[in-house]
């Protein structure tokens, strides 16, 4: 039988159900048809127009991304607005649109889990659990944070950011020979979580996206911030989560391609 969209939906639920995700998320399937056959699919962080001409170019009729195309309920569904054109486009070219967030975030295996061991901190436990867990599920839920097996310093911690996901500049705060012993990693944004990473002792935060006021205030209490950009702290896990849904579909006995976005790009340069 044929691999369809429905099929896509049930394994990605099972590997990393809705109802993890958090409440002012949307996940799931952004737009298509659930009976419709997949022909390839692409893997991409964001659901662009350049994402979407790629599809078409790949023959995918399958975009799966992280961040939801869909997260706010549009009023309109125009070529006035940007995202009027990606689903008049998305629509024209049948192209279905599945995406999986905070709850890939939240799971074992996840987002968040794939970036701590690309870090190499292997003795962690999660920051704030997910209400909606098991009464035995002790990992499910936003951030990690990590115990050292030996404090290293933080020009360290920051070298090895940019070595494993692949990252040739970031930003931070702190003394670079300040000594590092508990991390706390918040893939994304994670500003929301750095009360709840300070009360479990984080003494260094790994996160994207982060803002001057909170950055400043860690600092005087001498807590060092990485700011390792909202992309660099996702997509390198998208691409491992690529290989792992290609493997899945394979032990399934389908041979759909399964194709990482070459366009997906971060909106930031560097000089």
């Amino acid at each position: 039988m044929p691999l369809k969209i429905m099929d896509i939906d049930r394994i990605m639920e099972e590997h990393a159900p809705a109802r993890f995700k958090e409440s002012y998320d949307n996940v799931g399937l952004m737009i298509g048809d659930k009976s419709s056959e997949v022909t390839s699919i692409l893997i991409s962080l964001d659901c662009t127009l350049n994402v979407i001409e790629e599809a078409k170019r790949k023959k995918c009729n399958l975009i799966l991304t992280h961040h939801p195309l869909l997260f706010k309920k549009p009023n309109n569904i125009t070529t006035d607005t940007l995202l009027g054109k990606k689903i008049i486009e998305i629509i024209k070219s049948e192209i279905n649109v599945y995406s999986s967030h905070t709850n890939l975030d939240s799971v074992a295996g996840g987002i968040n889990d794939i970036i701590m061991q690309l870090l190499g901190f292997n003795n962690y436990k999660t920051i704030e659990l997910s209400d909606a867990r098991r009464d035995n599920d002790f990992s499910t839920g936003i951030g990690r944070i990590a115990v050292l097996e030996e404090p290293i310093m933080l020009s360290d911690v920051c070298d090895r950011i940019k070595q494993s996901l692949g990252i040739p500049l970031l930003r931070y705060s702190g003394n670079d020979i300040k000594k590092v012993k508990k991390v706390a990693v918040i893939n994304g944004s994670g500003q929301g979580y750095f009360n709840a990473a300070i009360r479990l002792g984080a003494d260094c935060i790994i996160t994207g996206d982060t803002t001057y006021h909170y950055v400043s205030d860690l600092l005087e209490e001498g807590i060092p911030v990485i700011d390792a950009g909202h992309f660099g702290t996702e997509w390198p896990a998208m691409k491992i989560l690529a290989k792992w849904l290609k493997n899945t579909l394979e032990d399934m006995g389908f041979n759909n391609p399964v194709h990482i976005s070459e366009l997906n790009k971060n909106p930031y340069k560097y000089k």
